[in-house]
């Protein structure tokens, strides 16, 4: 095992495989992008407080705190420890497996194949170009997804989620107070939505022609829709929407209590991907951080990890 201990900006590059990264921090940025080469790149650009471990052993890269653990992290509470910040930058070859937890940090993770799993307490997190099977959960803390194409499951207490131009992903999410909004790609094939919120708004977006079954229930919440043929039911203040758009390849489920459901349709062509989502109902654009680091340290002669000259900051803009 190589072990190092990071305190001050630094760099290293790890010539050993790289297929899991393990990446755990309080307050600050974290961003992870994916890229062809075979090697992997850290850069810790800003770091205060307590310093980062940094470990390579049989193929898997961690950058944490020693004492901030992966197992029940959204739980894990240790007033001194808010008193850390760090920005890390990764460049990692595609296909790793990424898991990421973030107390108060803001994260992105981009062009990665492997499966995706992000924990986060608060702060932001962004998920651009994925193909592998995604996992978010978050106390506060919204995620913004776009251009995925793997599968994704949210879970949250009050964060939002954003699904940008899903291509093909089935997309499972609980919240309780938390809105949702789904646009679905049109050059996509027919896909599985299930969403459920106590009291989160819920805006989905379909392209035009649709093709799915839809179920949607609100207890006490409203509905609209923007498709012909679905039935509508009412009953003790309940409202249900059901029926079949196209031949039902798809399918699409809605739940809230109290919160309100839209139905959207995608136009044909279109200039704004967010014309028919309602202002009220949270909205996000997400951009695709650039797939390198800003620089690749120097190896020394036995070509292990060797220090470089910081360029300052490079992580990526986060929402």
């Amino acid at each position: 095992m190589s072990e190092w201990s990071v305190a001050e900006p630094r760099r290293l590059a790890f010539d050993a495989p790289v297929a899991t990264l393990r990446v755990r921090v309080v307050n600050g940025t974290v961003n992870v992008v994916g890229t062809e080469e075979g090697s992997a790149r850290l850069e810790v650009s800003e770091i205060d407080g307590t310093p980062l471990t940094v470990t390579h052993e049989d193929g898997t890269l961690s950058v944490a705190y020693d004492d901030l653990p992966w197992k029940n992290f959204l739980t894990w509470l240790d007033p001194g420890s808010w008193r850390r910040d760090a920005v890390v930058s990764l460049a990692v070859p595609v296909g790793t497996r990424v898991e990421v937890g973030v107390v108060g940090a803001a994260a992105t993770v981009s062009g990665i194949e492997g499966p995706v799993e992000v924990k986060g307490v608060t702060g932001d997190t962004t998920l651009v170009g994925l193909s592998g099977p995604l996992r978010a959960e978050t106390v506060s803390g919204s995620v913004v997804a776009q251009g995925i194409t793997g599968d994704l499951r949210f879970t949250s207490a009050s964060g939002d989620l954003t699904v940008v131009e899903a291509v093909g992903s089935a997309v499972r999410a609980d919240s309780v107070t938390g809105s949702m909004v789904v646009d679905l790609d049109p050059a996509g094939s027919p896909t599985d939505i299930a969403l459920t919120t106590v009291s989160g708004e819920i805006a989905v977006r379909l392209p035009h022609p649709a093709d799915a079954e839809v179920e949607v229930d609100t207890t006490t919440g409203s509905v609209s829709n923007a498709f012909e043929g679905l039935r509508t039911s009412d009953q003790w203040g309940a409202q249900r929407l059901t029926g079949r758009l196209g031949s039902g390849g798809g399918r699409l489920r809605a739940t809230t209590v109290s919160g309100p459901i839209a139905l959207l349709r995608r136009p044909p062509t279109e200039e704004d991907p967010y014309d028919d989502v309602p202002l009220d109902v949270a909205q996000a654009d997400a951009t695709a951080p650039d797939d390198d680091l800003s620089a690749t340290p120097p190896h020394g002669p036995s070509g292990g990890p060797t220090d470089g000259p910081s360029n300052g900051p490079t992580h990526k803009k986060v929402l």
